[in-house]
């Protein structure tokens, strides 16, 4: 005989963790759902899906859906963790590090932005971003910081792209963390 078993599926993991707000943290809620949080690194705000119940208790920050269908159930969990992005963003703000692999390489600091040497026959200008940092720690590596995670993600991504890493040296601009496998190339073939 074969049993059936039942499996119970856990509803809304992330969606339904807290959010505790620091002190020196102000999060305001108005009634078009739109949340604006000010901390010490800057303000941000954004507006949410009227599905989502956002509630501020004694220092708490929780969401919760009115409706149990699907689409809801995935906003749930995103709205969660935007908001979580936010506090952490003007608290303790979001950075990416670039660094600059091959001969010749170099980053200097123009101004409020950034010019790149990566091999091309000009040098690539980076004008500055608002809410976002460019800093030079030494030649071959760059820090973009902010308070704003997708902002600060789209800069580092936009850089990134002037030279991305070549597959067969690997030369170019990667992330610090980022692995780069090389392919073997033509002669490894002949081998």
């Amino acid at each position: 005989m074969v049993e059936t078993v039942e499996r119970t599926r856990t509803v809304a993991r992330v969606g339904d963790k807290p959010i505790p707000v620091p002190s020196g943290v102000e999060v305001s809620i108005s009634s078009d759902n739109s949340v604006s949080v000010k901390g010490p690194k800057g303000e941000l705000s954004q507006t949410f899906n009227r599905q989502m119940i956002i509630a501020l208790n004694e220092g708490i920050l929780r969401v919760d859906r009115s409706s149990q269908e699907r689409q809801f159930k995935a906003l749930h969990g995103l709205t969660r963790a935007l908001l979580s992005n936010m506090v952490t963003g003007v608290t303790d703000g979001f950075q990416k590090t670039l660094d600059l692999v091959g001969t010749g390489y170099r980053v200097q600091e123009a101004g409020q932005g950034i010019t790149l040497q990566v091999g091309f026959s000009h040098n690539v200008d980076i004008g500055p971003q608002e809410g976002v940092t460019l800093a030079v720690q030494s030649p071959t590596r760059l820090v973009v910081s902010g308070c704003d995670k997708q902002r600060v993600g789209q800069v580092a991504a936009t850089i990134r792209a002037v030279k991305p890493p070549d597959r067969y040296k690997g030369k170019g601009i990667r992330y610090s963390n980022e692995i780069v496998r090389l392919k073997p190339g033509k002669a490894a073939a002949r081998k």
